[in-house]
């Protein structure tokens, strides 16, 4: 399943490079990250990891805010269209292609003082449990997790709704792999090449306890109510490329972040 999501990832690179993540504006200094991204833990003169970096927007985004990143996919295309983009926009970032579980060989042993992973990459991973242990194993002491993450109950939502009703057509709480086959990918246009992949879902307590469960000390936990994704085609504008639920719609959660710390702070450690 790994394997058909690789080369399901490898598919979306030339699909995601023509028109799909407004990469001339991204070439032209527009961050994608939101404030609140920026404001939960300083990246600025420190070591970053971004796991499951697809093609290295964010990453570039990290950079630009003064981190010294280092990225690291699956999808050896990726990694490759990381390395152009980054040179195009001028910005030093390091791009490793390997697989979450093989992070901390692929890397040569080093920690990091955040490791990062952003919207729509904790359902591809089959293990939360594993990943949270190779996040503990990839930070200093003291480091930080940073989590964005697409909200599950947002995830759970059917692609056609009839509002002012949200309904539900995707499990919420983990419910073992589920295949996906699309021609289509969620940004830009063109056909994949390799339709066929797998999902996994995680729930919010989920994703705590395998946080904590991993020695991490969480220390904030938030949900928010826009998306950089336009889930669906009436939702309202929130600006700067973000969207929120259409009008009359009940507040449902569409993001949430999370905070958590490796052991090993001190009163001198910078803030997280």
């Amino acid at each position: 399943m790994i394997a058909a999501n690789r080369a399901n990832w490898d598919a979306r690179v030339p699909v995601h490079l023509d028109g799909g993540y407004d990469l001339d504006a991204l070439r032209a200094g527009q961050q994608r990250l939101a404030d609140f991204e920026y404001a939960a833990v300083d990246v600025r003169d420190r070591d970053v990891l971004h796991l499951q970096c697809h093609i290295g927007t964010d990453t570039i985004c990290l950079a630009r805010h003064g981190a010294r990143a280092v990225g690291l996919d699956l999808s050896p295309a990726s990694v490759a269209a990381a390395r152009g983009l980054a040179a195009e926009c001028g910005v030093d970032v390091e791009y490793v292609a390997a697989a979450v579980d093989d992070a901390v060989d692929a890397l040569g042993g080093r920690r990091f003082d955040v490791v990062y992973t952003g919207k729509g990459a904790l359902c591809w991973l089959p293990d939360l449990t594993a990943w949270a242990r190779v996040v503990a194993d990839l930070l200093r002491p003291g480091g930080v997790l940073h989590v964005v993450e697409f909200h599950p109950l947002m995830n759970a939502a059917a692609d056609e709704q009839s509002w002012p009703e949200v309904v539900l057509d995707w499990p919420y709480l983990p419910s073992g792999a589920i295949r996906v086959e699309s021609a289509e990918s969620y940004a830009g246009s063109g056909e994949l090449e390799a339709p066929v992949s797998y999902e996994w879902t995680h729930g919010i307590g989920t994703v705590i306890g395998a946080v904590t469960g991993a020695g991490l000390r969480l220390t904030s936990f938030a949900e928010h109510d826009v998306s950089p994704w336009r889930r669906w085609p009436d939702m309202a504008a929130a600006g700067d490329g973000w969207w929120t639920w259409p009008g009359g719609v009940p507040r449902l959660p569409l993001l949430y972040s999370l905070r958590a710390q490796a052991p090993g702070w001190t009163s001198t450690s910078r803030r997280a």
